[in-house]
């Protein structure tokens, strides 16, 4: 169980520096700009991984109330300056580690309501981990579209090794 803890938090601390990266790219206006009606502007995404990883992680696994307001996260125009966003996720994400680090067997075990599925502990750091990688990779894709850069996030290594 220790490994899949460990794995869980290694790959969810990848993502803020992703996310800043990301930002460093873009104007502050560009962080609050939608394609069209149908999507997100990064600024919403970053909200929305904010409150998802509150209410699986830091509610229901940290034992804290629920508080999330999810239509919020989308119908937000703006209103939080790069460098606020930035600090945001970063720090629901190191307080979501703090809480996974201090989670227990039992804990992982047991059921719980989240959001109106039933998961267990396990199955609630899954989801938050691949969600949260899910729209990482939107805010890479709308950042390198707008910028038509490489965002470099795999510069120091070489991923042309095969395996063994």
């Amino acid at each position: 169980m220790n490994e899949f803890l460990q794995q869980s938090i290694y790959f969810l601390s990848l993502n803020p520096p992703r996310i800043e990266k990301c930002l460093n790219h873009l104007n502050e206006k560009e962080v609050w700009r939608k394609p069209n009606e149908n999507t997100n502007s990064i600024g919403n995404l970053i909200l929305h991984l904010c409150g998802n990883i509150t209410q699986y992680i830091h509610s229901s696994l940290g034992n804290e109330k629920d508080i999330r307001q999810r239509d919020i996260e989308f119908s937000t125009p703006n209103g939080f300056s790069k460098k606020e966003l930035l600090l945001k996720i970063t720090e629901v994400t190191d307080k979501a580690i703090y809480i996974i680090q201090n989670t227990t067997e039992e804990d992982l075990m047991r059921k719980r309501m989240v959001q109106g599925f039933d998961y267990t502990g396990i199955a609630i750091i899954i989801h938050v981990t691949e969600h949260y990688s899910y729209h990482v990779g939107q805010i890479a894709l709308w950042t390198k579209l707008l910028k038509n850069k490489d965002l470099g996030f795999y510069e120091d290594n070489d991923l042309n090794i095969l395996n063994d």
